[in-house]
């Protein structure tokens, strides 16, 4: 069997990094996990000639430590430049809170805790191959075998056992090794890494952390988000086990929470390409109204984002929020600051730890020589060079005398983990302090039962351990190792301040208080920015939602007489109501009717009385000259009833125009066909009796029936009834009521909408009201056609028809003008003048050819109005007869000349 040969790395304060030899071997773990041990320590002495790699503090108990010291190396090459803040910075607070623990008597009295810190490069597989520096001495090696060239054993050193680790920085990071270490139950303490990932118990149960994962964070973010106002948002994430947790966390929560979107989520891959960032602004900007970004990315993808921005005209459209990788860092944002105003940042709850700012200031070349980065430090800070023999130094840098200054020759800020990194080594120090007080009480130094220190039971008393950190806060850990959520919330601002800068806005723990009137926008402005996909609608607009999209919606009118019932849906008002100006709810249509100063009103208003004067003088002068030969030629009885009927056709106009009630109601229906069922009974009555009396002469010289006064009457009397019997019928089926249609005045715009009070009579009960009025008509008509023939001198035979005819045609000229509007918003006051208008031509037409020329000749030419000779029925026919033939002979012969007979107008 043969063995791979293996580095033992041991390093003394402030010495060079002595290599031994030895050859391993192992029968306890499985043979791939060993294999893969003796691979990455091979390769791991590879580097070591680059870099010294670990420092080494003697101790009691051992700590492992994990640090940035350096950046990310290029193409081939583990490590980069040396990181000032992020790497010296941390791994000093963890050499500082070693010293403070060391000379504190309360705290693990009489036991010294040593370390053994790292440098992972910033890079996972890196900080993986230095990790197992922590288990070599849990590894065991079966050597029985092994000789050396003069046959003895060989003397194989011994490695420290590291009890606890702490670190590392990056969540990626911390998870690689994490792995590891759980195999070997070593407990290990986080003072950066939040990747929700780390939470999960299962996986990474050795796993605890003194800052709040990102889940917290991503909560804190979720509410910052919507205390803005913003429901339509993007994502950048670097790519890798930070920001893509991150985000997935955000996305998880805000997706949970509702009412936040996500426009876009884009990942800065690990090497971006040239171009790659240009890119990533113009796809941010295929959702230009998520203005909205929030970020959890690496310093330098966060400032070349903000350079691309700035680069596409950009600046001041988007609006960051940022994640504690942003925190309240100048770096990120050094030459981009005009893009990164209005940016708010989360950061774990910090203090600045007065006691590591005098420590580290006071740190020098002379007596920080454990420190083996510190001398490269030096040379970064006062931008300087070291000497070392045989090494030439460059002209263009000035070089280093050992005198300088932290913070007086070189800029100072304490690096913003520095808490964490001194917390998280108290709490593995108090999780010892309490494990040494159960295990070993009253004993001095570490007994035989915490040695060596079992890595479970160290875990428990980890997740047990609650005392007062660095920054004066609880530290703390719950069931998965995880420290509560406390954040500072930052906002960047360059104006309105003595100088421009991070200005805390707000904190987060549990829920977020955030002074939104102290935050400041581009150019200082105080109005907040929009971050929506759609912006709200309008007062009487309904949301219509775009499929898939929950954020985002179209915006509808609620049209015609719809009115927002809610948020996403339109209603129809209720028939008697119309929507309000604003369309959020109904009110109540007005009610209209027809006013007596209406120009509708007032034409057939001024007819009616000019109608009613004319019929009141008619009938006074009638009653006056009741005996004279013209009053009883024209047949006073039915005269009279005629001139009745007149009255009450003017009358109506009154009824049709006066506000509908009750009696109203039933006036116009009693009235509207009374009034011309009386005129065209009578008027049929005489033209009938005409016709037969002229048709009976032709027969024989006996006079017809019923054609006496009192017969006349009755016949009148018996037609008028059945319009009474009709309209009484009527009120006993339907009692007669007002009713307010809201229908017939509602055009398309529900501003114009009226109720119109009214009588309840329809356009078809209007018309069959006036339907036996009109068969009246109609036949008298026919009859003064049959009668036609009679000499126009002879008992009103012409005039009666010519008044038919008239009559007739304004009722032709009615029909189309009523029906023709029915869908007019002016339908009720066109139909009732019309109606009204109607009725009062039709009546005037009765009164000026019937009874005007009479009341003329009455007046004027009374001379005209004597008793003429009696003649009996015979003669009257027969000289109507020859009359008629005369007429028909002198037409013939196209003479002039006229052969007057007087009949009897007594008959």
């Amino acid at each position: 069997m043969t063995y791979l040969p293996l580095f033992s790395l041991d390093h003394q304060v402030g010495m060079f990094p002595v290599l031994s030899w030895s050859n391993c071997h192992s029968t306890t773990w499985p043979r791939l996990l060993w294999i893969l041990w003796l691979w990455l320590s091979q390769c791991s002495s590879v580097h070591q000639h680059s870099h010294p790699h670990s420092i080494k503090i003697l101790g009691d108990i051992t700590l492992g430590g994990l640090f940035p010291v350096h950046s990310r190396g290029p193409a081939g090459v583990p490590c980069g430049e040396i990181k000032k803040e992020k790497g010296i910075h941390r791994m000093e607070a963890m050499l500082y809170a070693l010293d403070q623990i060391n000379s504190d008597p309360e705290l693990l009295p009489n036991i010294t805790l040593g370390a053994r810190i790292l440098d992972t490069c910033s890079r996972d597989t890196y900080a993986l191959e230095q990790s197992l520096t922590f288990v070599q001495a849990l590894i065991q090696k079966d050597t029985s075998d092994i000789r050396c060239s003069n046959g003895e054993q060989p003397i194989i050193r011994k490695p420290e056992r590291v009890v606890g680790v702490i670190g590392a920085s990056g969540s990626s990071v911390s998870i690689m090794v994490a792995n590891v270490l759980r195999l070997f139950e070593i407990p290990q303490i986080s003072y950066a890494s939040t990747a929700p990932e780390l939470s999960d118990n299962n996986r990474y149960d050795f796993f605890s952390r003194v800052v709040p994962p990102d889940s917290y964070q991503a909560q804190a973010m979720v509410d910052i988000v919507k205390a803005l106002g913003w429901n339509y948002v993007s994502t950048l994430a670097s790519e890798g086990n930070y920001g893509e947790s991150g985000v997935d966390a955000f996305v998880q929560i805000s997706r949970e929470a509702g009412g936040l979107c996500i426009a876009q989520s884009i990942k800065i891959p690990r090497e971006p390409k040239p171009g790659e960032f240009d890119k990533i602004i113009k796809r941010l900007m295929e959702t230009p109204n998520a203005r909205g970004v929030i970020i959890f990315a690496h310093e330098d993808d966060i400032k070349q984002v903000l350079e691309a921005a700035r680069k596409s005209n950009l600046t001041g459209h988007f609006k960051f929020v940022g994640s504690d990788s942003w925190g309240a860092k100048s770096s990120p944002i050094l030459d981009q600051e005009e893009v990164a105003e209005g940016a708010v940042t989360i950061l774990p709850k910090r203090a600045s730890i007065e006691g590591f700012d005098q420590y580290f200031t006071t740190r020098s070349l002379e007596n920080n020589r454990r420190n083996i980065w510190f001398a490269e430090f030096w040379e970064d800070d006062f931008r300087c060079k070291l000497t070392r023999p045989g090494i030439k130094i460059d002209p263009e840098k000035k070089k280093c005398t050992g005198k300088e200054r932290i913070g007086r020759d070189s800029h100072y800020e304490q690096e913003g983990k520095v808490q964490f990194v001194i917390d998280a080594v108290y709490a593995m120090a108090h999780a010892l302090h309490n494990m040494h007080q159960d295990l070993c009480p009253g004993a001095t130094g570490v007994c035989d039962k915490m040695d060596p220190v079992e890595g479970r039971l160290l875990l428990s008393y980890i997740h047990s351990v609650n005392f007062n950190g660095s920054a004066g806060t609880a530290v703390l850990f719950n069931e998965n190792g995880d420290a509560p959520g406390r954040y500072d919330i930052f906002q960047y601002q360059m104006t309105n301040t003595t100088n421009p800068g991070y200005r805390v806005i707000g904190q987060w723990t549990n829920n977020l208080r955030l002074n939104v009137e102290e935050m400041q926008w581009t150019g200082g402005s105080r109005q907040m920015p929009d971050s929506v996909c759609s912006f709200p609608c309008r007062s009487g607009e309904r949301k219509k939602m775009v499929k898939g999209v929950p954020c985002c919606w179209h915006c509808e009118l609620c049209d015609g007489y719809q009115f927002q019932a809610d948020e996403f849906n339109c209603e129809m008002c209720p028939f008697d109501m119309r929507p309000t100006p604003n369309r959020t709810a109904c009110r109540p249509t007005p009610i209209i009717k027809l006013e007596w100063h209406s120009p509708w009103a007032m034409i057939p208003l001024f007819l009616a009385i000019l109608g009613i004067l004319a019929t009141l003088f008619v009938i006074i002068t009638f009653i006056r000259f009741n005996d004279t030969p013209i009053v009883r030629a024209a047949g006073r009885e039915l005269s009279y009833v005629l001139l009745t009927g007149i009255f009450l056709i003017y009358l109506i106009t009154f009824l049709m125009i006066a506000e509908p009630g009750t009696v109203v109601c039933a006036f116009r229906r009693l009235l509207l066909g009374l009034g011309m069922c009386i005129t065209y009974s009578a008027m049929l009555t005489k033209t009938n009796r005409i016709y037969r009396i002229f048709e009976q002469g032709k027969k024989s010289v006996t006079p017809p029936k019923f054609i006496s006064p009192t017969s006349q009457l009755m016949i009148t009397f018996i037609l008028i009834s059945v319009q009474v019997v009709g309209v009484f019928i009527w009120f006993g089926v339907m009692p007669p009521h007002t009713i307010v249609d809201y229908e017939e005045q509602r055009p398309p715009n529900p501003d114009l909408a009226q109720g119109i009070l009214k009588c309840d009579m329809s356009d078809l009960s209007l018309i069959c009201c006036l339907s036996y009025s009109i068969v009246l008509m109609v036949t008298c008509t026919v009859y003064a056609v049959k009668s036609r023939g009679v000499p126009e001198t002879f008992n009103e035979a012409k005039p009666i028809g010519f008044t038919m005819y008239t009559t007739c045609i304004v009722w032709l000229a009615f029909v189309p003008i009523f029906f023709g509007t029915a869908q007019s918003t002016e339908k009720m006051f066109i139909q009732t003048t019309t109606l009204t208008v109607s009725m009062s031509l039709s009546a005037s037409v009765s009164l000026g050819m019937l009874y005007i020329p009479k009341v003329y000749v009455i007046i004027l030419h009374p001379e005209q109005n004597v008793q003429k000779r009696k003649r009996s029925f015979k003669a009257v026919v027969q000289a109507a007869t020859m009359s008629s033939r005369l007429s028909q002979k002198s037409i013939n012969d196209k003479q002039n000349g006229e052969t007057k007979i007087e009949p009897d107008r007594t008959q």
